[in-house]
């Protein structure tokens, strides 16, 4: 790849985009095997420090860095030396004296991420920071969007939800729009950023509108937790504006598939049944999120595109 860290979809080509989904596809087939593991990493070393909960991304990261055979070390912040008043970047330094090759980082500031790139010799893989950008969730969207429609250009693809604070939709618009797919985003005019037309998606505040002949629905939680003020009145009257349930999934295409970055809300943002329903896809986002997360170790660490993997 022709990069060291990945820290932003918006950075890298559409090349290397094809890359890591055309070797996600190798990496998916196996982990579906009985023996799940491949010694393509062995002797690296792999952090994981999370600032911010995850249960998805983290043990996602740990699993796809196991079955390549790599080391993996897991920070708990919580019991590091960071509640001493210990600085990111001196815990960053202390651990990487202990010769680590990739860091793996979530964090609550926009930015971090780009930061350590500039001050640490590690690898650096941004999952997920403030509002920003989620670069690998968006890369697994896209393989199982690929996966299961066969193409990305072309695609009309409804984004659905609180777009202002979500790095998922961020990483999903630079991601998407680069391999040509149509993108609208959906919700609540307050939960819509300002100028967001200018990276090129369609902005709908009318949800039967803006899923109107889709063919995929990605839906996002609402963020109270990112939220200075109220944005809009209620959850419950969000929910029914904005909740995805199979009455509203008439709006699409017939054969729309439904995604979801999880953690769901079930019956705010999406309903049990659309969930757990025959559109939906939202189990395969979390096998393809580790198949992903292996090609992008394996490529940062100095894999070949075009190797066969035993």
């Amino acid at each position: 790849m022709a990069f060291k860290h990945l820290i932003a979809l918006q950075d890298i080509s559409k090349e290397d985009i094809l890359d890591i989904l055309n070797l996600a596809k190798t990496f998916k087939e196996i982990i579906l095997k009985p023996v799940k593991k491949v010694p393509t990493l062995k002797g690296k070393t792999v952090l994981n420090i999370f600032y911010e909960p995850s249960t998805r991304t983290r043990t996602s990261f740990e699993l796809a860095a196991k079955r390549l055979s790599a080391d993996v070390l897991n920070v708990a912040v919580s019991t590091s030396s960071v509640v001493k008043g210990e600085t990111l970047i001196d815990t960053l330094r202390t651990i990487e004296a202990m010769q680590i090759d990739y860091v793996v980082i979530r964090h609550s500031i926009s930015g971090v991420p780009l930061f350590l790139s500039k001050n640490i010799k590690s690898s650096i893989i941004n999952a997920g920071d403030g509002m920003h950008e989620h670069p690998t969730q968006g890369l697994l969207d896209i393989f199982t969007i690929m996966e299961k429609k066969k193409k990305i250009e072309g695609l009309k693809v409804a984004i659905v939800g609180d777009i202002a604070h979500s790095r998922v939709a961020r990483s999903n618009i630079w991601g998407l729009i680069k391999l040509g797919a149509k993108i609208r985003v959906v919700g609540p005019s307050t939960l819509i950023p300002k100028d967001i037309e200018k990276l090129g998606v369609e902005v709908f505040t009318d949800l039967k509108q803006g899923l109107k002949d889709v063919d995929v629905i990605n839906i996002l939680r609402i963020q109270l937790e990112r939220q200075k003020k109220n944005l809009f009145p209620t959850i419950r009257e969000y929910a029914m504006l904005f909740g995805i349930n199979t009455e509203k999934l008439k709006y699409a295409k017939p054969d729309c598939m439904v995604m979801h970055p999880g953690p769901m809300n079930r019956g705010i943002e999406i309903s049990p049944n659309v969930a757990d329903g025959e559109k939906s896809v939202i189990e395969e986002q979390v096998t393809n999120g580790v198949a992903v997360r292996m090609a992008v170790l394996y490529l940062m660490g100095g894999g070949k595109k075009d190797e066969v993997i035993n």
